[in-house]
């Protein structure tokens, strides 16, 4: 299969809807990351995303709509505070666990009776999603890798393994949706992102819950563990050399990186930096995947990069560089 590299005009837009509605694979992009899409009422083309990205068949997609009413027909309950969420952040960078329509395959959903529902801040996405059907749309990279923030990093990861690629620019985010479930009474953040808690609170008027396990080193005895959102369960966002965060002052962090950094490369070991100040936390978010791939493509040995104070956004990106970097942390 040859991957094809489509443009937003108006004929590649159709060309890719027929794509979806033939029950093909077309990434596309958002505010956050690009997307990985097919059919999500199909239950075949759902499944092509699975062995594309060589993704565990328990971790489920997101549902990606075009406009608010399209979740009437994907959700048999649509509530009040989730009402209120999506009048306040969609279009943007948020993704409501909901109860599951039957419509929706088992496979979309990871058998869950829930489903994430989200709508990207992308014209061009929605646009496709209203020429062709809603689309399951996991992030478009190799499981595990750090998620694409450009049309190239999908072609990286995907060129050869689905039909097209939507190119909508740079992402301007940089890191994934927050995801909020609204599956219960009680509202909780299942993966943190942009959009924060204080921000839900004010919106809902009550507590939101933080799911306790977010920033916390995995218990390798999860195993049976069924994730209701991706990012939950299994490795992530992981370059292919070892990270290294370092954690503490940030004129301490960077004496120690500079100290870590000439004990490597006395050994004859390529070293790779990525370092933000304190209050560069935005800054990290729209990054951090691109440094990371372009560490890959440099082959370096290892990397060593500044942690950030883990309070509002920062909290978000932390939860990323955490991963990425197997939870190995240096405090100085």
């Amino acid at each position: 299969m040859k991957t094809r590299l489509l443009k937003g005009t108006s004929g590649d837009i159709d060309i890719a809807a027929s794509i979806i509605k033939e029950g093909g694979l077309v990434a596309f992009p958002t505010e956050t990351v690009y997307g990985l899409g097919a059919d999500a009422l199909n239950a075949e083309a759902v499944e092509k995303i699975y062995i594309a990205k060589g993704r565990p068949n328990d971790n489920p997609t997101i549902v990606t709509i075009a406009e608010q009413q399209d979740i009437y027909e994907l959700c048999p309950h649509v509530t009040e505070d989730m009402k209120k969420l999506m009048d306040a952040f969609w279009p943007g960078p948020m993704t409501m666990i909901v109860p599951a329509a039957d419509i929706i395959p088992p496979v979309t959903t990871a058998n869950l009776p829930t489903a994430g529902m989200r709508m990207p801040d992308s014209d061009l996405t929605r646009e496709l999603i209203r020429r062709s059907r809603p689309l399951a749309g996991p992030s478009a990279n190799l499981s595990g890798k750090p998620s694409p923030t450009t049309a190239q990093h999908v072609m990286d990861d995907m060129d050869g393994r689905i039909d097209a690629v939507l190119d909508g620019g740079p992402c301007r985010v940089g890191i994934e949706s927050t995801i909020i479930d609204m599956s219960s009474d009680e509202p909780m953040i299942l993966r943190p992102g942009m959009i924060t808690r204080a921000q839900f609170e004010e919106v809902l008027g009550k507590r939101v819950l933080l799911d306790k396990t977010l920033n916390v080193k995995p218990d390798p005895a999860q195993g049976d563990f069924k994730p209701k959102a991706p990012g939950q369960k299994y490795k992530h966002y992981a370059p292919n050399a070892p990270m290294i965060l370092f954690q503490g002052e940030h004129e301490k962090v960077m004496a120690a990186i500079e100290e870590e950094k000439k004990k490597h490369e006395q050994a004859g070991e390529k070293v790779c930096v990525i370092a933000f100040s304190e209050n560069q936390s935005e800054l990290a978010a729209h990054e951090i995947y691109a440094r990371l791939r372009e560490a890959d493509k440099e082959d370096v040995d290892i990397i060593l990069a500044t942690a950030l104070p883990e309070q509002g956004e920062g909290f978000s990106v932390m939860n990323r560089m955490l991963k990425s970097a197997g939870f190995n942390i240096k405090e100085v």
